[in-house]
């Protein structure tokens, strides 16, 4: 049956999405469209290339997290690098490593520009800082003077996942000047908007999976110093857009998957949480279809 499928951000638990696919995999269920923020842009953009969700958990489990963790060189100690590198280039990690691995696995299956792909069945979300914007891609790309069929799925989905002062931002140049593009999931982490408009009738049913709680059995978040403030304050402006838009209705089609106690820049992780959170997402999917109707 075919479907359309939008994917949250979330950091390192986008490895609960995994045991997720393959159990729909698994009940006959096909992505005719696909959109993702963060992390949920590179499950995305794999599954639309061709690779099945066992190949995908082949490519993470054969990959060392670590390696994307690609500092710029520096003769000064290493505390005192990290904050020029932080200050200067908005950064601790370049992403070019893991830019070049998507660019590697996309290529494996023929993808390198959106003209690989079928015209309307991959989209990601991105922040611009610049112009103050949220971006979608490919189609806002029109805006910046840039062709959408000749840009790279790879560095659309580096946009994407540009989490603010982890990864480097992306630097997209334009006609217009230079806009700092960060991650999508700054302004919207779980865009079902992209596919559930009001007033729209859908041409397929619409399966949502977000790698966080529902909003009803969510806790408050306890502010009692600045790290904590900080957290709420970015966990806030993350999810307050897409929470409000998010009705009761709408929530029958969405597969939580809360990850409690991982860190989403956990690069880390060892292979028993890996395996944890993976199972995690089968567990979650495997609940969630009992009841789904579509």
């Amino acid at each position: 049956m075919e479907i359309d499928g939008v994917f949250s951000g979330g950091g390192i638990k986008g490895l609960a999405l995994i045991g997720a696919l393959d159990v729909l995999e698994e009940r006959g269920f096909k992505f005719k469209r696909l959109a993702g923020a963060s992390v949920g842009s590179i499950f995305a953009g794999f599954l639309a290339a061709g690779y099945t969700a066992k190949e995908i958990e082949s490519l993470l489990y054969e990959t060392d997290l670590k390696d994307f963790l690609d500092t710029r060189k520096t003769m000064l100690p290493v505390p005192i690098a990290k904050w020029l590198l932080l200050y200067w280039r908005l950064g601790l990690y370049r992403g070019a490593r893991f830019e070049e691995w998507l660019e590697k696995k996309l290529a494996e299956k023929g993808v390198f520009t959106f003209k690989d792909l079928p015209k309307g069945s991959l989209y990601f979300v991105a922040s611009d800082l610049s112009n103050n914007r949220l971006v979608v891609l490919p189609d806002d790309l029109g805006d910046y003077g840039i062709p959408s069929e000749t840009f790279p799925v790879a560095r659309a989905i580096r946009m994407s996942c540009s989490i603010p002062y982890f990864f480097e931002p992306v630097k997209l140049r334009s006609l217009d000047g230079t806009s700092v593009i960060v991650d999508g999931g700054v302004l919207s982490n779980f865009p079902m908007w992209l596919f559930v408009k009001r007033g729209e009738r859908r041409e397929r049913p619409v399966l949502g999976i977000t790698l966080s709680q529902n909003k009803l059995e969510q806790p408050k978040a306890k502010i009692k110093n600045a790290v904590q403030l900080f957290d709420a304050l970015f966990t806030t402006m993350k999810d307050a857009h897409d929470a409000r838009y998010i009705s009761r209705k709408l929530e029958k089609d969405i597969i939580f998957i809360p990850g409690e106690g991982i860190l989403p820049i956990d690069f880390h992780l060892t292979d028993e949480k890996k395996a944890a959170l993976i199972e995690a997402g089968r567990k979650k999917t495997k609940t969630f279809l009992k009841t789904w109707t579509y």
